[in-house]
């Protein structure tokens, strides 16, 4: 039996594949270490999507590969999108590293990390198209909520997006699979169900029938004891009809709250980054789905500096999302990425995209503070995440907040609260953008 670590960076995709490999090593007979030093192997879970997520698997290697040189861990074994991306280059450039594993071979980590403490080289890539083989999770979330990854790859092909080439064409999982996991986790006390892909709302296309499943899925898993809330992520908007529209607004355990990646709402940009859809599109998506879904919470990411994003573009955004006023907005400068039929294009330099990114992020602080001010005086649902010492209170989220995404509610209590409880909070203000209140009823 040897001591195996796990790095996970990235995305939720990527920590739900790092938690089924670390599954796999401890079916095999090893002990998954809680953290990593003293570890005979250290597997670092990549993300390779833009520059600053490959910057920061490179920091982690160069880390765990100084803790190797003083003995203080032995084999390095990198996966994820980083080593799919960089095959050839990763063990030549990062000699500290001792072994690769693709994105199509993450099943295959036990065979690697057995081959790396034989001494043998490892550099195993599968088939990225190969269906999803089932096993089980540890999770690494706190217990009362996790992920749920109902799907894997993408046929999308943004312009600007390498992810198709990381991870391959779209692949349901059975609904059966699905359902099977989902009461794992219920029954293992989460209370919090996040249902991710890449696409969640194609869910279900490129099955037998080759129909949209997300809407019978999401009444199945609303069927299971246990869960209180059910939060969906990344709903493209194209595929958002009527019938989903019908089951999220009915279903008690639906969050309102909804995650829709845009990019950009410029007609000229989206068709250049094979997007469907145009700003005409957006504005009417929106509008219905405030309509038929009372006090919904709209997520999205938006892109600066895009090819042919000029001035009148770029204010253009602006203009909508001061109209749209959408709740929750993340804006990330443009990273062309070789490979991509972006890169080629042209496009504003890097400084222009970054200070473009600035200021989106202004103008949703706004947004922000009218929102957050609203709910002073309401009493509000809160799920308890945990205890902060340094700050004295318990901290909790709303419906309107997704764990490590967006803000928190400060809670003052003189009474012991339990992670993972619901309580009731009565707003009452702010701490640097975040909500506090005090504690009306501590069960709900």
């Amino acid at each position: 039996m040897a001591k195996i670590g796990f790095i996970s960076l990235g995305c939720a995709k990527n920590q739900v594949d790092c938690e089924r490999m670390m599954y796999r090593v401890q079916e095999a007979g090893h002990e998954v270490s809680g953290g990593i030093e003293g570890c005979d192997v250290v597997v670092i879970n990549t993300c390779g999507f833009i520059d600053s997520a490959k910057s920061e698997a490179i920091d982690h290697i160069l880390m765990t590969a100084q803790l190797k040189e003083a003995g203080l861990v032995g084999k390095i074994l990198v996966t994820g999108c980083l080593s799919q991306r960089y095959q050839a280059q990763i063990m030549e450039e990062l000699p500290e590293v001792d072994g690769v594993l693709g994105t199509g071979s993450y099943a295959e980590v036990v065979g690697a990390i057995d081959a790396l403490l034989e001494g043998q080289s490892v550099d195993l890539f599968g088939d990225i198209d190969a269906p999803e083989q089932e096993t089980g999770r540890i999770l690494t979330t706190p217990e009362h909520y996790a992920f749920l990854k109902i799907a894997e790859g993408c046929d999308n092909r943004c312009a600007y997006c390498v992810i198709p080439y990381l991870r391959g064409k779209f692949r349901s999982r059975t609904m059966d699979d699905v359902l099977y996991e989902a009461r794992l986790l219920a029954a293992g006390g989460v209370k919090e169900l996040i249902v991710v892909a890449q696409d969640t709302s194609r869910y279900g296309t490129d099955l037998p029938g080759h129909r949209r499943l997300l809407p019978e899925l999401l009444r199945e898993l609303c069927q299971i004891d246990g869960f209180r809330w059910i939060r969906l992520h990344y709903l493209y908007p194209d595929e958002i009809d009527d019938e989903l529209i019908e089951v999220i607004a009915s279903e008690e355990k639906i969050v309102k709250y909804l995650d829709i990646p845009i990019q950009h709402c410029n007609s000229k940009i989206l068709g250049l980054m094979n997007r469907r859809g145009d700003g005409a599109f957006l504005r009417e998506l929106f509008a219905k789905l405030r309509r038929q879904i009372p006090g919904l919470v709209l997520r999205t990411s938006v892109i600066t500096g895009l090819p042919g994003e000029g001035e009148a573009e770029f204010g253009e955004l602006c203009e909508f999302l001061k109209e749209q006023k959408l709740e929750r907005v993340g804006a990330f400068p443009f990273s062309p990425e070789e490979g991509t039929p972006a890169a080629e294009m042209e496009h504003p330099d890097a400084e222009t995209a970054q200070a473009r990114a600035m200021m989106i992020e202004q103008i949703q602080s706004r947004i922000m503070d009218e929102y957050n001010e609203a709910m002073i005086g309401q009493c509000l649902d809160v799920l308890v995440d945990g205890f902060d010492p340094e700050f004295g209170q318990y901290f909790g989220r709303t419906y309107a907040d997704s764990p490590d995404i967006d803000g928190r509610v400060w809670i003052a209590s003189d009474e012991d609260l339990s992670e993972g409880s619901f309580v009731q909070v009565c707003i009452d203000g702010l701490v640097e953008g975040d909500l506090s209140g005090y504690l009306v009823e501590e069960e709900v």
